[in-house]
């Protein structure tokens, strides 16, 4: 196995982000029209902060009801700002943080994802579904 592979070989480029503005029900779009659990939070390309689909589900009924009923969903969703709900003081790495540094971040803080920051500005982010694709190629 590689030892010094840098993160940006494995993480999604293509970033889809919130700015902090949007609305719960606009991300809870995003999460299911994607097919992903996670989405920076930004402010112009700086990040801060991280929501994730369990933050959605903690606050709403999203499971508990038909999938195509959207009434519940955004009730609750009105009641809540994406600053509200997302994680804060988000844990960053950069593009050139090594695939074992992001695996042992992931592990020792239990996240499932990190924003990639180069400079600033927010440049990917890896999740723990991409460490374990990457892992599936080594064998």
């Amino acid at each position: 196995m590689k030892k010094r592979v840098p993160v940006s070989t494995i993480m999604t480029k293509n970033i889809i982000a919130v700015n902090r503005t949007d609305d719960l029900e606009t991300a809870e779009q995003l999460f299911k029209q994607h097919h992903i659990r996670h989405i920076p939070v930004v402010s112009g390309e700086v990040i801060i902060g991280m929501l994730s689909y369990t933050d959605l589900l903690r606050i709403s009924f999203a499971d508990a009801i038909n999938e195509h009923e959207t009434e519940v969903d955004t009730i609750v969703y009105n009641m809540f700002t994406i600053d509200q709900v997302m994680t804060k003081n988000v844990v960053t790495v950069t593009s050139e943080t090594t695939i074992k540094d992001v695996a042992e971040i992931l592990t020792k803080n239990e996240f499932h994802a990190l924003p990639v920051v180069d400079n600033g500005q927010l440049v990917g982010i890896v999740t723990t579904t991409d460490l374990i694709q990457y892992l599936l190629e080594q064998f």
